[in-house]
């Protein structure tokens, strides 16, 4: 009777233990300092944890107050790699728009962060300040912005890349006279994903009119605003605000934003899950 007992306690106990490692969620986070705080600051905006107080720009996993979700820190490039081992994970777009071009499958955002954290850092077309209002470039903000465009942001990055144009055009401004812009080059520098993807939209429309948009590729971030001072490119596509106002202080070039295009969010993506219902939303 004393072993039946105790084979009885020890089942109850061991299904205990499975019931209660079964409810933990995993979720995957950066591992890197200030990505991991702004990602733990997306799951408390969000409801899903919640930080001790006074945690800001530094928290970590310690600060995370939670019975039900187990925080996994990740390098911030290894994340894609790591879904099918975790519930959810927070990722930088960048990585998610690496991952989908090598071919890793990724499922649209769950939740993003707010329009407050993600629209000061909404990428731009910039020109020379003595083109801010030439036809030419009045042509270029118009397809940029145009509707086609923003469809082709929301059919193809996952909700890793996402459009700031509220009144997208049908890619033409009515005040430019296209006939007199017919057979000039554009030439616009932008790093590979997913500026120069978009411009490949962009080219599209411009060809329309007979004007050619010639796209320079380039991998770092250093010569996209030289280039643009010296004539070299009319245009670039790569920054946002506070890094174009950086360059010009700096170097004191003279290069200006003429609009804002698209936005790059951190956001929370599905591994073993496909929806919130886990978290309970």
């Amino acid at each position: 009777m004393k072993k039946i007992i105790a084979l009885l306690v020890t089942l109850v106990l061991t299904l205990s233990l499975t019931a209660a490692f079964a409810d933990v969620i995993k979720i995957g986070v950066p591992d890197d300092t200030t990505n991991e705080a702004r990602a733990l600051q997306l799951l408390a905006d969000n409801g899903v944890i919640q930080l001790k107080e006074g945690a800001g720009e530094t928290a970590t996993k310690a600060d995370v107050i939670s019975d039900t979700v187990e925080i996994i820190e990740v390098q911030a490039e290894l994340l894609p790699n790591q879904l099918p081992d975790l519930d959810y994970a927070v990722i930088n777009s960048n990585f998610v728009l690496e991952a989908l071009a090598s071919g890793i499958p990724i499922n649209n955002a769950l939740f993003v962060e707010g329009e407050e954290k993600y629209l000061p850092r909404a990428n731009v077309i910039a020109v020379k300040g003595d083109n801010a209002d030439a036809p030419l470039t009045k042509a270029l903000v118009a397809a940029v912005r145009s509707q086609k465009v923003k469809d082709f942001i929301a059919n193809t990055y996952a909700g890793a890349v996402l459009s700031v144009v509220d009144d997208p055009t049908d890619g033409y401004d009515p005040e430019v006279d296209y006939v007199a812009l017919a057979g000039q080059t554009i030439i616009v520098a932008a790093t590979p994903a997913p500026h120069a993807q978009i411009l490949e939209v962009v080219k599209e429309i411009l060809a329309e009119k007979d004007i050619t948009l010639e796209i320079k590729v380039f991998t770092g971030y250093t010569e996209e605003n030289p280039v643009v001072d010296a004539g070299d490119a009319y245009a670039n596509y790569f920054q946002h605000q506070q890094y174009l106002d950086d360059y010009v202080a700096e170097t004191g070039g003279n290069v200006v934003s003429v609009t804002t295009v698209h936005t790059e969010p951190m956001g929370l993506y599905g591994g073993r899950q496909s929806d919130l219902s886990l978290l309970g939303k």
